[in-house]
């Protein structure tokens, strides 16, 4: 009778550790994969972050691209070049070693007049996409990214006080690498980074 009731109550304990198992697993998993994702985005955001302080950095040094301030005769001689080597520093960054970035899913690099809160100037911006081999030559290499439309001109910049703040902004898409989040439908996670810098003074 003993013998009986312990191979019953054995069976039940046994039976009671795999239903508890089931249930836990999942979720184990779940934070798992999350722990997991959350690194991956993390490493991809740092990027970026990197990507737009270094354009900033650049844009800033440059300027207007040195030369009397304006854009008539004779001033800003080397105002055509300023915005390719901001976006010359962004790729460095992005297709570096051990960069995680697919320079594909960057949607657009901006560049802009960035106003007292650090925000866009509407109207002063200028948009790059991605297209490959399709950039100017910069430093005799031909950047994969082509300038679409142009709202500030770098020779219209001013480093005289109040000098003009810089702005690099960059829209990525984040493609998702686990099973974490496309359980609610997500295959991918945008993604966005801005750094504004004040010009540098420079002799005129």
């Amino acid at each position: 009778m003993i013998r009986a009731l312990s191979r019953r109550y054995g069976r039940s304990e046994r039976g009671q550790s795999l239903v508890e198992t089931a249930m836990v697993v999942p979720f184990l998993l779940f934070l798992i994969l999350g722990a997991i994702e959350f690194g991956f985005i993390f490493s991809n955001n740092l990027t970026i972050e990197y990507a737009t302080r270094e354009g900033a950095r650049v844009g800033a040094s440059l300027a207007n691209g040195g030369g009397p301030l304006g854009c008539g005769a004779g001033r800003s001689p080397n105002a055509a070049s300023v915005d390719g080597r901001v976006i010359a520093a962004v790729q460095r960054v992005l297709q570096g070693s051990g960069s995680p970035i697919l320079p594909a899913q960057v949607e657009e690099i901006r560049i802009f007049k960035a106003n007292a809160s650090g925000g866009e100037t509407s109207g002063l911006v200028n948009v790059w996409r991605h297209s490959p081999g399709g950039g100017p030559m910069v430093d005799g290499q031909r950047l994969d990214y082509a300038l679409q439309s142009t709202g500030w001109q770098a020779c219209a910049r001013t480093n005289t006080p109040p000098a003009d703040s810089i702005g690099v902004g960059l829209r990525y898409r984040y493609s998702l690498q686990t099973p974490f989040l496309s359980l609610s439908g997500m295959s991918s996670l945008a993604m966005y980074d801005r750094t504004v810098m004040a010009l540098n003074p420079t002799s005129q």
